[in-house]
């Protein structure tokens, strides 16, 4: 659906984008992952047209981006957008009509999802006596309301309870399945690796890794298991594994370990069971937060 070739974006003496590409698969969710700093909301800004970048290009459903796609892409940005002053139907109504509905259709469906998201007494609420997380809300139907084919979500569980994240969380994964395509930005990684299908991550201008989410943690394996024992042996001096950590339980030991090139899983079962008994083995794969902080010190 998006393409971003080679973008560049210079402001006065920061870069903000240095070479930056990337592909967004149609009905994906796609992680834009990065430091505060990294770029994602410049690249953000030049999707949604705010900007423009200064070299390279930006392909959208096989065409150059212009300002016909508009209507077709929503945006929940992190800062609030919302006129303080206004009423709450009054002004998801004006929004909604700028992306081209007609006041009867629009207002059918703010009803619509004022009543979904548990929010039918709202209508004639100000924005200023509402919460950050009740603001969040707001913008998320705003953001959704025309039925964009693409929509970016800037931080969208910003400000929430866990309640409200989850109703959220389940109307993003439900819009999804109806075939919208989203670019999620966030720094919350377990939300990452819950969503998202595919990342690209940014630091300092720069992209510096991308791919599906799977392949990139199956790529970080580093033979790391824990193994956890009951018994009386002691396994601390092997000479198959570097212990990492070791953990006293109720009933027995929990040894964390990387394995040396030589041995397998396999070896260490072979020279622990006949003398201990065996109550749980398992790989540890590099969370998605781990291969963040990894990927942004190197």
């Amino acid at each position: 659906m998006l393409i971003v070739k080679n973008i560049v974006k210079q402001y006065s003496n920061h870069r903000a984008l240095d070479d930056v590409s990337l592909e967004v698969e149609k009905g994906k969710i796609f992680g834009l992952l990065g430091p505060n700093g990294a770029g994602k909301t410049s690249l953000i800004r030049i999707i949604t047209q705010i900007t423009a970048p200064d070299s390279g290009e930006v392909i959208f459903n096989g065409e150059k981006l212009n300002s016909n796609h508009i209507s077709q892409i929503g945006y929940l940005p992190e800062e609030r957008g919302l006129y303080k002053k206004m009423e709450i139907g009054e002004q998801v109504l004006y929004l909604s009509k700028l992306k081209g509905l007609s006041t009867s259709e629009a207002t059918k469906r703010i009803k619509y999802w004022f009543e979904k998201l548990d929010m039918g007494s709202w209508w004639n609420k100000k924005v200023e006596d509402l919460s950050k997380g009740m603001q969040q809300k707001v913008q998320f139907v705003a953001t959704v309301l025309h039925n964009p084919e693409l929509i970016i979500l800037d931080e969208p569980f910003s400000g929430f309870d866990p309640v409200n994240a989850d109703l959220i969380k389940n109307e993003i994964l439900e819009l999804n399945k109806q075939g919208t395509t989203f670019i999620f930005s966030t720094h919350r990684m377990e939300s990452v690796e819950e969503l998202c299908d595919n990342i690209a991550l940014i630091d300092k201008s720069k992209k510096v890794l991308d791919g599906a989410v799977e392949d990139i943690k199956a790529s970080y394996r580093n033979n790391t298991y824990v193994i956890e024992y009951s018994g009386a042996a002691d396994f601390e001096s092997n000479w198959m594994f570097d212990i990492l950590n070791t953990e006293i339980l109720k009933e027995g030991k929990s040894v964390k370990f990387k394995l040396k090139d030589a041995y397998t899983v396999n070896d260490v079962l072979g020279t622990m069971l006949p003398k201990v008994k065996i109550n749980h083995l398992a790989e540890v794969i590099p969370s998605m937060n781990d291969i963040f902080i990894e990927s942004v010190k190197k």
